[in-house]
């Protein structure tokens, strides 16, 4: 999950000249525009799958309505109220949350259990790309089937319009969020305070669904139906699908706007709405079918729907957003080839638009609208991304509490239970529906590891196998000194993953031009383990005689990388840095499969095609490209 912080991060919270109330306040709003898009959609679909799982599909028994309504409470109270509002929030690195922060925080706090908290993380962050695909299928498409209920003659067009729908909306991403940005929260204030009134019109109808409230309701459906119970379980948990936004947008609006977004307004409107359904469905002898619309009177159908096509395309915007920055994050991170990144605004550097990541996500979003065709046979491939993704933010969090914040081990091991056996029950009764489509979000998560397991084994195969022929920097600027070759006036900077050893663009510049120039750069990029990192510590530079020089360049997994930017900041440091004296060496290599790589030539062939697709150095590094020289070589992996 990630959103790049925007607007300041979380030192928006309280700006001079602002006062602190204030800006929480706006903060407050455009967190209903992000954070809450998703799960402020779930009483569209939610209570109604979970009704109809406990149902058969039948007439609804007061015993089956009362116990669906006290697992949607209970079930926001414990995984969104106590375990993200309460802790998770508290968990953030630098400012910043997500399953690649926690995962980089565990990594610092227990760097013994690097690897296999890697491994654990990247299964999340995997995770999060089969939810990508299918929060906008479901949202939208359950919105647009609002239709139906105002007259069936729709019924034929639903699909059709919500793809046109989905196709605008992954059509004006290159454009960014930024100009309309600044409507989504008063559309979603809207839209919850509607939630709000609509439910609390109908709960005059049966007040006895309040009894809900107790969980002795929830136990009891469960114990008395245990037949269908995991069915329904598996539908409850679509109320709680979007809390990891929380998580994920707190280095955008700051801890406080969002938890005080969720008490104020997110929750009571939730419960209110939900109670409303559950009254409606009791006064009616349990036979409604769709009650979110079917409670509404008939001139309020068609604004409603309209409203609701509204949140739930701001719920997509939203998670879009979120594979933009976790995908950049991967990247940083090493666990992903470079992609292409445009910059969509001038003042915020969290607004990104990745072509390739919007198209594969537009392709797989409309893929499961015209394979599914409805919400509710996409109710069954939903939830299982989203409680894999919650079981791994668990596991992080309790390596986090443990070795970071010191809790007692009784302490920790107390309340992390209660979290893993929620998220578990959850995530198994999720895993039920694998066969009815659940096989979609599997599919794309393990897609996703699989991708990132090869490109970071692959690298580290060809990082072991080029360095095995490569020569001590060291050693050679040593014999550079004694007899150096003609020297050409101006800097060299030569781009390397290994400092310590003669990149292969200096080997053959030697090679072939025989010259040297005056000041040779020898440069690697280190992304740090936290999301940004202070000017002061972005350059470090290591003289190694008259004719070379080591710099090391520190960026948060949370920043883009721009070389001549950082470079300028060496000045300070005694290198006089110019850019129009200075050409930068860049390595392309061809890369071909090899019998002894160390992995099976399938694995070889996809790093290969992995390695194809990665973005221009040149671009992703912001570097002119008129001062650029590259060096192709072939290298056999």
């Amino acid at each position: 999950m990630t959103h790049q912080p925007a607007g300041g991060g979380t030192e928006a919270a309280g700006q001079p000249g602002h006062p602190v109330s204030s800006r929480t306040g706006v903060l407050m709003i455009g967190a209903l525009g992000v954070v809450y898009g998703d799960i402020g959609t779930s009483p569209i679909y939610a209570f109604r799958e979970a009704l109809h799982a406990a149902s058969g599909g039948g007439t609804a028994l007061r015993m089956e309505i009362l116990g669906v309504l006290s697992l949607i409470v209970w079930a926001l109270t414990i995984i969104v109220t106590i375990k993200y509002v309460i802790f998770v929030l508290r968990a953030d690195n630098e400012g910043e949350g997500g399953t690649l922060s926690l995962m980089a925080l565990a990594r610092s706090a227990y760097p013994r259990a690097s690897a296999a908290i890697l491994t654990i993380g990247v299964c999340g962050a995997a995770l999060f790309f089969g939810d990508a695909i299918i929060t906008p299928a479901i949202s939208v498409l359950s919105a647009v089937e609002g239709l139906k209920v105002v007259t069936p003659a729709f019924d034929p067009y639903v699909v059709p319009i919500t793809l046109v729908i989905l196709a605008v909306l992954f059509a004006v991403q290159r454009f960014g969020t930024g100009s309309v940005a600044i409507v989504f929260g008063p559309i979603m204030l809207a839209w919850f305070v509607v939630l709000g009134v609509a439910g609390l019109t109908h709960i005059a109808d049966d007040p006895t669904v309040f009894y809900s409230i107790n969980p002795y309701y929830a136990f009891s459906y469960l114990a008395a139906q245990p037949q269908v119970a995991f069915v329904t379980i598996g539908a409850v948990f679509l109320a709680v699908t979007g809390a990891e936004a929380l998580y994920v947008d707190l280095g955008h609006f700051g801890r406080r706007p969002i938890v005080l977004t969720w008490a104020a307004i997110v929750f009571p409107c939730l419960l209110l709405n939900y109670f409303g359904q559950g009254a409606f469905v009791l006064a009616h002898g349990g036979t409604p079918q769709n009650p979110f619309f079917e409670m509404l009177p008939q001139w309020a159908l068609l604004p409603m729907v309209g409203l609701a096509t509204a949140a739930t395309v701001i719920a997509s915007q939203a998670v879009i957003s979120g594979a933009y920055s976790l995908t950049r994050q991967a990247v940083q991170l090493g666990l992903l080839p470079r992609f292409e990144i445009q910059h969509t605004s001038e003042m915020q550097s969290g607004q990104i638009y990745l072509p390739r990541v919007n198209f594969m996500l537009a392709l797989g979003v409309m893929v499961l609208v015209v394979g599914f065709g409805a919400s509710s046979k996409l109710a069954a491939a939903y939830g299982i991304s989203v409680t894999g993704e919650m079981l791994v933010t668990t596991i992080l969090l309790f390596i986090v509490m443990r070795h970071r914040w010191k809790w007692r081990l009784t302490a920790t091991a107390s309340l992390i239970a209660v979290f893993f056996v929620v998220d578990t029950g959850f995530f198994l009764a999720n895993a039920a529906k694998i066969a009815d489509g659940g096989w979609a979000s599997i599919g794309v998560a393990l897609l996703m590891c699989l991708i990132m397991w090869t490109w970071v084994r692959g690298s580290r195969h060809l990082f072991e196998k080029t360095r095995k022929n490569e020569i001590p920097l060291d050693f050679l600027a040593a014999n550079l000194a004694k007899k150096p070759p003609i020297l050409v006036p101006g800097t060299a900077v030569f781009l390397t993953s290994d400092p310590l050893s003669a990149p292969t663009a200096l080997m053959h510049s030697l090679k072939h031009y025989k010259v040297l120039h005056e000041q040779n750069v020898i440069l690697s990029v280190v992304t740090a383990q936290q999301p940004t990192v202070l000017e002061k510590d972005r350059a470090t530079l290591e003289p190694i005689n008259e004719l070379f020089m080591r710099v090391t360049l520190n960026f948060g997994y949370m920043e883009q990388p721009n070389i001549p930017k950082a470079m300028a900041i060496c000045r300070k440091q005694g290198w006089k840095f110019d850019i129009m004296t200075t050409s930068f060496f860049l390595s392309r290599r061809s890369l071909k499969p090899a019998a002894n790589s160390g992995m099976p030539l399938w694995q070889d062939r996809l790093y290969i095609g992995l390695a194809r697709t990665a973005s221009d150095a040149t671009e992703y590094f912001q570097i002119p490209t008129g001062r650029v020289v590259e060096i192709g070589t072939q290298v056999a992996i």
